[in-house]
């Protein structure tokens, strides 16, 4: 059975803007869901503007996150386009919105207030550092949460300056958290008739992201430091340079670490010291062992150290850039990139039934569906 829109019949409100709530809901949408995107009418999701480059008015940032969605804008200053709103959310499954704190308060629309009106309204916050504590109130993004829970203090090399990592990994991680959530109320509310209020930050996210360090520090009081490309808890698993490229080796237990002594030239020698034959020693050994294999691989070229471990089976491949991974035939094989408004564009990492949902559809322009939606809500809700 074909299955592409497993949420279809759902509505879901979104108040979001940047990457987050955004996120969480082009990923219901691409699942089926109808997902309606509200904005300030003044400026629109800051998103929009986040460019070069841009494809038509809005950043291609937008049109990445924001596909197959409604977009409506509305003056929560107004009275009018205000108690629209209401109605809005009244007559949704589920509402998204990272907002800034107090701002949805500061205008009347209380989340447990309306969940009153509905109880079987799906009400999700996706925060920045939590509801309570000293930094509830602060204001947040993706770097301020990777430097606060402690990724950037393990991103990068050692003595040299932070590092983030290179995406919205927290943005992207809180969405799909939030999308989580979503699911289980939905589930839970499928049983109960009750929804539920969802709650995720951008610091438990990270933090949640620390979960292997933290555990680490907990036990041992080990405060980790960056490892470049490497892993603290296994040696050798990181990026070697070849003589025309990088390639990263996954020697991931002692049988692998074997095979690639035999495979490289020039390491038959360490495979055979014992110091080296279990991992927990390599670990403790990093600084001398590491040197030596990148010794023995520096003259040997990307494809032909790729093609020994290959025939070792030890896990093994070259870095690619941007443009290589688009155009990679695996990129292609596993079919993640999804056709939307004459564009290609990565599309959700699952697949039902061996099918990829997808939506298909193309980011709105800023209010697009002001007419169709505002006069089509019921009046009974003021």
């Amino acid at each position: 059975m074909q299955r592409t829109a497993p949420l279809g019949g759902l509505t879901v409100l979104e108040l979001g803007h940047s990457v987050a709530a955004p996120y969480a809901g082009l990923i219901l949408a691409e699942l089926g869901a109808r997902v309606i995107k509200v904005e300030n009418p003044a400026t629109g999701d800051y998103a929009r503007g986040w460019g070069p480059p841009f494809l038509g008015d809005d950043a291609t940032v937008f049109h990445a996150l924001n596909r197959s969605k409604e977009s409506v804008t509305l003056d929560f200053a107004d009275p009018a386009q205000k108690a629209a709103l209401k109605r809005l959310i009244l007559e949704s499954d589920a509402v998204i919105q990272n907002l800034r704190p107090g701002l949805l308060e500061k205008f009347g629309l209380e989340a447990d207030a309306l969940r009153r009106e509905k109880p079987e309204l799906i009400w999700c916050d996706i925060g920045a550092f939590g509801s309570s504590g000293p930094l509830a109130r602060k204001p947040g993004y993706d770097p301020l949460a990777q430097a606060s829970s402690g990724i950037m203090s393990i991103t990068g090399e050692a003595d040299r300056a932070p590092v983030r990592v290179g995406v919205s990994l927290v943005d992207m991680g809180a969405g799909m958290w939030t999308v989580i959530g979503l699911l289980a109320a939905l589930c839970e509310r499928g049983a109960t008739g009750s929804g539920a209020r969802v709650a995720t930050s951008l610091f438990e996210t990270g933090l949640a992201w620390m979960t292997i360090p933290l555990a680490a520090h907990a036990v041992s009081g080990e405060v980790r430091k960056p490892q470049g490309s490497g892993l603290a808890e296994i040696v050798p698993y990181q990026a070697f340079e070849a003589s025309d490229g990088w390639v990263m080796i996954a020697a991931g237990n002692d049988k692998l670490f074997a095979r690639l002594c035999e495979a490289v030239p020039g390491l038959a020698e360490v495979g055979r010291d014992p110091r080296f034959a279990r991992n927990r020693e390599r670990v403790l050994l990093r600084d001398e062992l590491v040197p030596r294999i990148a010794a023995a691989i520096r003259s040997m070229s990307a494809a032909a150290l790729g093609a020994a471990l290959d025939a070792a089976q030890v896990p093994n491949c070259p870095l690619l850039g941007i443009d290589q991974v688009w155009a990679h035939p695996q990129t292609q094989a596993v079919g993640i990139l999804t056709e939307g408004a004459g564009h290609q564009w990565v599309g959700l990492p699952i697949t039902l039934d061996d099918v990829r949902p997808t939506s298909g559809g193309a980011a709105p322009a800023l209010g697009a569906h002001n007419a169709s939606l505002l006069a089509s809500l019921p009046q009974d809700h003021g």
